[in-house]
């Protein structure tokens, strides 16, 4: 299985995905810093992934840090907690670590520091990582019913064991069709403007063996009229209270193409990744990035130097696109608000 991120005596090893797909190259983090820094420039990304980084950087930061004289444990904690925090806005599953991480802290200091702050924090950084793991398969069998046998699989970003702790959300769901026996095949979009589908997922599909095509972002819809698409499914960094979703730049404009071609759009993502307090999408905070993402490509330009750009990360894909979304507690068909809040009663 393909691991993305792993806590090691080291340091946090992270598969560097700017590197992919031309060497598979390993970093080792040693400083919270690196991890800040790794969140920021998406050598590790994809919303799962990201709050388990920051969770294992936090860990690496007491480490560091705690030992100063000059500052109380728990203010240098915050302090470390909102640098995390500025990272990446979107990704909900960030803030839901970071949050873990501080419950982690504040039981620490009522259990009377039986055990060191960096131990305790270090064990729960590994647990989120396992857990992510064992969420992603049963998001992925969950899944699995949605998707008949010799069926044709358009995916956009990645949202495999690359954006994950491992395995994936979306093409979890692909991994445990195949394993079940379903013969598939992937599109997979190539996702401007850097290009997760064509560098990540087409990489992972091929390791696993599941027949992959790129496609160009704008492609999609003419594919789609080919009668080419069985089915579209997406990952997702923060779904609201109603079922809106934000994803990768582009899902949006998949979903209006699937909803007017009648192919079924799902989403599939953990329950960390709902967020209840957002009533709808356009609650949602959407990072914007460096400019130069879109005038240049693996660092050659393809724009005239100093055109203006605009860069949303996400886009809000509204519920009433959505066939359904995926989850480990179980499908909500259709999604609404109380859809959505039944996950949390089961």
């Amino acid at each position: 299985m393909i691991r993305p991120i792993e806590w090691t005596e080291e340091g946090v090893v992270l598969i560097d995905q700017n590197a992919l797909p031309g060497m598979l190259r390993h970093i080792t983090c040693r400083h919270y810093g690196e991890m800040i820094q790794a969140i920021s420039d998406l050598t590790v990304r994809g919303a799962p992934a990201i709050g388990i980084a920051a969770a294992m950087g936090i860990a690496l930061a007491v480490k560091d840090m705690l030992g100063d004289p000059t500052e109380s444990p728990a203010a240098a904690f915050d302090r470390i907690c909102a640098q995390f925090a500025a990272t990446r806005p979107t990704a909900v599953n960030l803030f839901w670590a970071i949050n873990r991480m501080k419950q982690c802290f504040e039981q620490w200091r009522r259990e009377e520091h039986r055990e060191t702050l960096y131990d305790r924090l270090r064990k729960e950084a590994c647990t989120l990582l396992e857990e992510d793991i064992a969420i992603n398969r049963r998001i992925g069998r969950n899944g699995t019913q949605l998707i008949g046998d010799n069926a044709t699989v358009l995916t956009h970003c990645n949202a495999g064991a690359l954006a994950t702790g491992g395995y994936g959300t979306a093409l979890g769901v692909i991994r445990a069709a195949r394993d079940e026996g379903k013969c598939l095949r992937v599109f997979a979009d190539e996702t401007r403007p850097v290009l997760q589908g064509a560098r990540l997922t087409a990489w992972e599909m091929m390791q696993e063996g599941i027949p992959v095509t790129i496609i160009t972002d704008s492609m999609a819809g003419f594919v789609m009229k080919q009668g080419k698409i069985d089915l579209v499914i997406v990952g997702a960094d923060r779904i609201a209270a109603n079922g809106d979703t934000a994803n990768k730049i582009g899902t949006y404009s998949l979903a209006v193409l699937a909803r007017a071609h009648s192919i079924p759009f799902y989403v599939a993502a953990p329950l960390s990744t709902i967020d209840l307090s957002v009533a709808y999408g356009e609650g949602i905070p959407i990072e914007e990035r460096n400019p130069e993402e879109v005038r240049t490509v693996a660092g050659i330009p393809v724009a005239p130097s100093g055109t203006p750009v605009y860069n949303p990360a996400f886009d809000v894909t509204p519920h009433h696109y959505i066939s359904a979304i995926i989850t480990e507690e179980g499908i909500v068909q259709e999604p609404t608000a109380e859809g959505i809040k039944a996950l949390f009663d089961r």
